[in-house]
């Protein structure tokens, strides 16, 4: 299913959100020492690094320049025995398809006990409004079933699962080392801030807006300001620009406004996502008009 839905969504969304920059993922390269990423047309695959252990958040489209691309990182997929997976959507979770590559067929995969229920059929995943309901996804890998609020170790890392529902029902976030949050597909940056992510695609708009309010109470309450990753838009270590319209939904029927200068046109380009990049620069947090207009002011 995996390579068909690919190969779909690439030409289709391609066609729909061209021009409306909605989709900006950042190219492959480094955010820092510890996070890299892959870039997979409008998705991005991440990597987390520490005393020679690396894990990876997310699975990606099945996407047959992952293994070229990991090596622009220095990283093989052999390497790769730890997978966190937010959730389901075959744009998260395609390289590890039961009609994948099979690059990773050996590693955990750890998946939310509510979003678990997409592999039973307990639940069915439905987008676009909810008039379109998805195939069932099949994955052979070992898998672990994490509940709101775990934290476990792999080696020294420390990893925390929250749960954020309303894009799925299952969805989660990792908070890993107390210092970076993986977001899936629960935030949107725009250049204006952060929202709650696509309205079209989520199971319950309202319920995800919830969620991401109690996401940023959570982090205020322990006193954490973590990097925060998305999954399309890339990342902050502004934690007031990450929430700052977290009432709000990024509505994917339009061209955003104000304008994101960075975005792409089509996201599905990736003439600029090169080796050479990947090993010489830093990747970018996502830019803030806001920040830039006061500056520009003084």
């Amino acid at each position: 299913m995996s390579k068909k839905d690919s190969a779909f969504q690439k030409v289709f969304m391609s066609f729909m959100f061209r021009g409306k920059e909605i989709f900006k993922p950042l190219n492959t390269g480094w955010i820092d020492e510890r996070v890299g990423a892959v870039r997979e047309w409008v998705a991005n695959v991440f990597f987390y690094r520490k005393n020679g252990t690396t894990i990876m958040i997310d699975a990606g489209y099945n996407y047959e320049r992952l293994a070229e691309k990991m090596a622009w990182l220095d990283i093989r997929p052999t390497e790769i025995q730890n997978i966190l997976l937010t959730h389901l959507d075959t744009d998260h979770i395609g390289a590890v398809e039961e009609d994948s590559e099979g690059l990773f067929r050996e590693a955990r995969l750890y998946i939310g006990e509510e979003e678990n229920k997409y592999l039973t059929g307990e639940l069915r995943r439905r987008v676009l409004h909810r008039l379109c309901t998805l195939p069932v996804v099949k994955l052979d890998n070992p898998k672990s079933l994490l509940y709101d609020g775990e934290i476990f170790y792999i080696k020294d890392i420390k990893v925390e699962a929250i749960l954020v529902p309303g894009h799925s029902y299952g969805h989660l976030v990792y908070l890993i080392d107390d210092a970076y949050l993986f977001t899936g597909d629960t935030i949107w940056f725009g250049a204006d801030g952060g929202y709650s992510f696509l309205n079209s695609l989520a199971e319950d708009n309202e319920l995800a807006k919830r969620s991401l309010r109690e996401l940023e109470q959570l982090l205020l309450k322990r006193g954490i300001a973590p990097i925060i990753v998305s999954g399309h838009t890339g990342w902050t270590d502004d934690m007031e620009f990450a929430f700052r319209h977290k009432d709000k939904l990024c509505i994917s029927g339009k061209k955003q406004k104000p304008h994101d200068p960075t975005a792409p046109y089509d996201g599905y380009d990736e003439r600029e996502d090169t080796e050479e990049q990947a090993r010489k620069k830093r990747l970018p947090k996502a830019w803030d008009c806001l920040k830039h207009t006061e500056a520009e002011g003084e």
